[in-house]
């Protein structure tokens, strides 16, 4: 099976109004699934954070003193 050109390009000429609306699209779909990646990748890291701090036993700080020099 030969490939032509008819299947890799549009004969049809888009509008300039058309070519914006795919841009958008895609960019905004692009940008929706970023986003979405970014709140998982979040909240992984912030469960992960809650459970290292509940782990770890909370000493009290004390103020030291300072050497004399």
């Amino acid at each position: 099976m030969t490939a032509t050109k008819d299947e890799f390009f549009n004969p049809a000429k888009l509008s300039a109004r058309d070519k914006a609306a795919v841009t958008d699209h895609t960019a905004r779909s692009i940008i929706a699934a970023e986003t979405t990646e970014r709140e998982k990748k979040t909240e992984k890291l912030r469960l992960l954070r809650e459970e290292r701090e509940a782990a770890q036993p909370t000493a009290p700080r004390t103020k030291g003193k300072k050497a004399s020099g």
